[in-house]
């Protein structure tokens, strides 16, 4: 995209005009996952931890609850690499969705892996002492059928929805029933996404990603999607890399090609287009400051 393409839709739409009716959040909305202040973040945290520790004792299995520091670390750890910049990161893996697929449980990654990092180091060395089998029923019990969906993992991603076990058992008595749904939005996203200057940024998208063969009405929709065809392809994130059939491992590898050139093309578009924007409608939203 030219320089001057994306100079010229920016002074379109970041005009005054158009941002003089801009109205600020309401009262208690924060700028957080879910809507949440920092404070109101740290403390659903470590609540919700606490939580899944309980619940893991009446299981019978031992679960230290991670601080918040530990599932902050996993959730910045998402598209993030030492020595790489997220541009890099896109370039190389996509949005990691696929890219890094092996069929292990988090805890036995060695590469990257946001969900690992985010259950602590004294969690993961408790699930490696395990037999295998005891591995499983430990995952089943806390995280149910999907292993990836940790705490740290579904708060960054803001989907609540596909965490099972004692995880759910805790996000369940910790959040609103609506925010457990996959239709829950955050609802600082949806006041920026209903700006004029947002709307008329994300037609702007739409068009340049339609042109290069991307039909998604939002880039919000992508990643989402990215896992819902992997979890087809590999049994829902049971199937070992090593267990594939030659047709599965070719489509892996053209599930892994498109993810990167969805992912270079969409994360430029944000960085050029949408993440200014965005930053410009979120300073008049909060321009009070938020506890």
């Amino acid at each position: 995209m030219k320089k001057t393409m994306c100079a010229s839709l920016f002074a379109v739409l970041l005009a005054p005009a158009i941002a003089a009716a801009q109205v600020q959040a309401p009262k208690g909305l924060g700028t957080e996952e879910f809507g949440m202040s920092p404070r109101e973040l740290v403390q659903a945290i470590e609540k919700t931890e606490e939580l899944i520790a309980r619940c893991m004792r009446e299981q019978g299995f031992q679960y230290i609850a991670a601080d918040h520091n530990t599932v902050r670390a996993g959730m910045t750890a998402d598209k993030r690499l030492p020595g790489l910049s997220e541009e890099e990161f896109v370039s190389r893996y996509g949005f990691g969705v696929s890219t890094f697929y092996t069929g292990l449980p988090p805890q036995l990654s060695t590469g990257y892996s946001p969900a690992r990092v985010g259950l602590g180091e004294r969690n993961v060395q408790i699930f490696r002492k395990l037999s295998p089998a005891d591995q499983v029923a430990y995952n089943r019990a806390l995280l149910g059928d999907d292993v990836f969906s940790t705490l740290a993992v579904a708060l960054e991603t803001e989907d609540l929805s596909r965490t099972g076990g004692c995880t759910r058992k805790a996000l369940t008595e910790n959040f609103k029933p609506d925010q457990l749904k996959a239709s829950h939005y955050n609802p600082q996203d949806a006041l920026i996404n209903k700006d004029p200057r947002m709307k008329a940024a994300i037609a702007f998208w739409q068009r340049e990603m339609k042109k290069v063969g991307f039909e998604y009405g939002h880039p919000d929709e992508i990643e989402p999607d990215l896992r819902n065809r992997l979890s087809a392809l590999t049994e829902g994130g049971k199937l070992l890399v090593s267990k594939m059939s030659q047709d599965q491992k070719a489509a892996l590898r053209k599930l892994q090609d498109f993810e990167r050139l969805i992912s270079v093309k969409s994360h430029k578009m944000h960085e050029e287009v949408l993440t200014p924007i965005e930053e410009k409608i979120q300073e008049e939203l909060f321009s009070r400051k938020v506890q």
